[in-house]
């Protein structure tokens, strides 16, 4: 890579992907999220109380509140225990008093005074409350403190970009029931953080309010804080400030531990999940991707839609309103290309970083096109596809004349401004596509799982084309795909590393080096039967398989570090998709080991939260895997994993004009005897499943049905 190049991807990795600093690196945050607000607060739920930190109340992009610490006469309360509630809803913290001091001496023994501090989120708001209650025979007198500061600080300024110039701190009020201060920003847009106190604060200063409370014998009193995010006028431009809380059918196993992960992930969809005008989507990750990404929500929204297709719905309905009508090289837009991300900041709305809409994704445009199709053949709903029709077309007409950028029949991607990102996969680090010696690879690149998804683009958009009445359109899909088929298998294929390269370069080199992209091949469809299963054993070798999941790339690889954020972690959605891989070609021992690891590391990870990613270091016995510090969690795309590999576990399809279920050889791991599904949707009505797990196979009955909806069982 050339100095500038160099130059370049570092000022891309410091804006757009998750900053690695000693200040990010510490114990996972509590974090609660309401449309677009989310909270980002240490175990005691303060935000802030470390100096660097990246903790704060955050509202469409802006950090609003960047400090907010309470104290008790002066000192940090002790913590005895927190945790956010199970649905997401609220987070609990227990405190104690330490031993407080005056004169060099205590007057107030540790332990006597006990502290339930809880914050709620709500859309643009925090409310915090505290509860105490005294434990001594006299009477107490104690000062509580609420420490506060707004920054007003753009989310790339907390990710570690820096700005030249930033607004004006405008005048603050100050009273002792109500503080706020504001910001306007170059962008004009005036952004207030107000605080206010259920009781008149007894001093009021920059920075601080003070209360002064007596508790008398045994007494219990409370106090409550509430910060209130406001933005005149109105910045956003693409999303609806209404909470969304998606329900799906429910799951049931005979592990409670496999239940607390099903139910975990639940909850995490839910939280990130937003409604927009367009239906509800699920926001990328917290906390740097608190905003709809197109790949993100796809890739969620395809793990999940065997069990509930409104996701798809709202997905679909979002990226047709988004999709690039003309171009825009700043934006790396093109007709028909399919939104990568949307911001709604000062940094996106002035254009210092390119996110305000964004479409610096090469993939998110086939993708978009597999899950519609997808989504027609789950519900059968032909009129939606037929108001999506001309979007498909313009995605479709994407690949053809702007996705294949030197006209050799693979879809390709050059950046066309500077400012974006270098490398436009789901594996979008600078240092991610490279050549066996460790040489970066030069643009325009083809991506192995790129040509797969269009692949699958091509034929099911020939399959729609024919329900649809278009019989000219279905022969020129279905003959694109066939052809790109062919092409590919004769490129990509490397048969010394039995697996397929993970790009071909500018001059059409194969980058021959193993990667789990490779296995989204099988995800696809695109591998011939015989190399698909070599792929499969090639992932399952202990290079490549480290005992928690597959690895982005193989042990051994030039540029492999398992500490890398794409060059060598295991990314549980990448996992996710390879196991819907194997299950499509059959091979259901390797799915079974996905599936094992998968379910191994959410029994390790807090809360059994499947985060981003984590650290590709082996598995040993003893040892749990290694977190990766400042990955996000939750994110949208790991908590549909599990999902995914129900979903293939029980080899689901439908045929939606027929209302049929088909369950096709299904599997369970030895550590699940039963799987009980309610309320799966069929059709118009729905349909109870109870798969219960014999020695050599497993039995599916239907034990619970409204409507007209049939089980279909085969073996094929």
């Amino acid at each position: 890579m050339a100095d500038t190049d160099a130059r370049d991807a570092h000022k891309v990795e410091v804006a757009f992907h998750p900053p690695e600093t000693q200040v990010a690196a510490y114990e996972r945050p509590q974090t609660l999220k309401a449309d677009d607000t989310f909270l980002l607060a240490d175990p005691f739920g303060d935000c802030g109380a470390r100096a660097g930190s990246a903790e704060g109340l955050f509202h469409m992009d802006t950090r609003y509140l960047s400090r907010l610490v309470f104290k008790v006469n002066g000192v940090r309360p002790l913590l005895l225990s927190s945790k956010v509630s199970a649905d997401n809803g609220t987070f609990r913290a227990d405190l104690t008093n330490p031993d407080l001091q005056a004169d060099n001496r205590v007057v107030l023994a540790r332990d006597t005074i006990h502290l339930i501090r809880s914050n709620r989120l709500e859309p643009g708001s925090l409310q915090t409350r505290f509860e105490l209650r005294s434990f001594s025979s006299e009477p107490i007198a104690i000062e509580l403190a609420v420490e506060y500061q707004s920054d007003f600080a753009d989310i790339f300024e907390v990710r570690g970009a820096r700005r030249s110039r930033r607004g004006w701190a405008l005048s603050d009020h100050v009273d002792n029931r109500c503080v706020a201060t504001s910001y306007e920003g170059l962008d004009r847009v005036v952004r207030t953080c107000s605080i206010s106190f259920s009781r008149p604060a007894d001093d009021v200063t920059a920075g601080r309010a003070l209360h002064r409370i007596v508790l008398r014998p045994h007494e219990q009193t409370d106090l409550s804080v509430t910060v209130a995010c406001q933005t005149m006028p109105h910045a956003g431009d693409v999303h609806a400030r209404q909470a969304c809380h998606h329900s799906t059918p429910n799951i049931a196993t005979s592990k409670e531990l496999f239940n607390h992960w099903i139910d975990r992930s639940q909850a995490d969809l839910n939280m990130l999940m937003t409604r927009t005008s367009h239906g509800p989507y699920p926001y990328a990750g917290i906390p740097w991707f608190s905003a709809p990404f197109g790949r993100d929500g796809i890739i969620a929204a395809l793990q999940l839609l065997w069990l509930e297709p409104r996701l798809a719905r709202g997905v679909l309905g979002f990226l047709t309103a988004t999709q690039a009508t003309g171009f825009d090289d700043a934006a790396d837009a093109e007709p028909g290309k399919v939104l990568h991300e949307a911001r709604q900041g000062e940094m996106a709305t002035l254009g210092e970083v390119p996110f305000r809409r964004y479409y610096g994704s090469v993939d998110a445009t086939p993708l978009f096109v597999v899950l519609a199709v997808a989504c027609w053949e789950r519900t059968g709903d032909t009129d939606f596809m037929r108001s999506l029709w001309p979007s498909i077309r313009a995605a479709l007409a994407w690949l053809r004349d702007h996705g294949d950028v030197d006209g050799d029949g693979f879809v390709e991607y050059a950046r066309r401004t500077g400012d974006g990102l270098i490398n436009q996969g789901w594996k979008d680090s600078a240092d991610s596509v490279f050549h066996a010696d460790g040489s970066l690879a030069e643009a325009p690149i083809a991506l192995v799982e790129v040509q797969a998804y269009a692949f699958t683009a091509w034929s099911g958009a020939a399959r729609l084309a024919a329900a649809l009445g278009h019989a000219d359109e279905q022969l020129e899909y279905a003959a694109a795909a066939e052809a790109l088929r062919q092409r590919f298998e004769q490129a990509f294929w490397c048969e010394e590393l039995d697996t397929y390269a993970i790009a071909l370069d500018r001059a059409k080199r194969p980058c021959r080096v193993a990667s789990s992209n490779a296995g989204h091949a099988l995800f696809a469809g695109i591998a011939s039967e015989e190399r698909a299963r070599r792929v499969a054993a090639r992932l399952l070798k202990a290079d490549s398989f480290s005992g928690w999941g597959i690895r982005t790339i193989a042990e051994g690889s030039a540029r492999y570090n398992p500490m890398a954020y794409h060059n060598g972690s295991v990314w549980p959605h990448d996992n996710g998709l390879i196991a819907m891989g194997f299950a499509r070609y059959g091979m259901y021992q390797p799915l079974l080991r996905v599936t094992e690891a998968m379910f191994a590391t959410s029994q390790c990870m807090e809360l059994n939260r499947l985060p981003e990613l984590f650290c590709g270091f082996a598995r040993r016995t003893g040892e749990m895997p290694t977190c990766y510090p400042v990955a996000c969690a939750p994110q949208a795309w790991s908590t549909t994993t599990v999902f995914a590999l129900l979903g293939a576990l029980l080899g689901i399809s439908f045929d939606a004009a027929a209302q049929r279920v088909h369950v096709n050889r299904p599997q369970l791991p030895d550590y699940l005897d039963e799987v009980r599904i309610t309320g799966l949707s069929v059709g118009d009505g729905r349909m109870d499943l109870l798969l219960r797990r014999h020695l050599r196979d497993v039995a599916v009955n239907v034990v619970g049905k409204e409507g007209n909806g049939e089980l279909v069982l085969t073996s094929g």
